[in-house]
């Protein structure tokens, strides 16, 4: 117990202070690096994203052109159909 009676004199608490002084100016110059770091990272991950967002728009328009030729396909396929069919009908009358 004797040892945290110890007298707080003006020059220990001044040590103190300066030593916290020291680490909150530290924990600043951490946080702008961080904060710089952070902010190089967003400014590549938007250039990234303009970039991946071109492959998107190219891959949209691939999956428009076989969507097109899927609904033309099948529309040939069932005008074929119909045409066997009606043929067929034709022939049997």
């Amino acid at each position: 117990m004797e040892l945290m009676a110890r007298d707080w004199t003006d020059e220990r608490l001044e040590e103190r202070f300066d030593r916290v002084d020291r680490q909150f100016e530290r924990l600043d110059a951490d946080i702008r690096d961080l904060r710089a770091e952070v902010r190089d990272v967003r400014s590549e991950m938007n250039s990234r994203f303009d970039s991946m967002d071109a492959r998107f728009d190219a891959i949209n328009a691939r999956f428009d052109a076989t969507h097109r030729l899927m609904i033309q396909v099948g529309g040939g396929m069932i005008a074929t159909f119909l045409v066997g069919f009606l043929g067929l009908i034709a022939t049997q009358l």
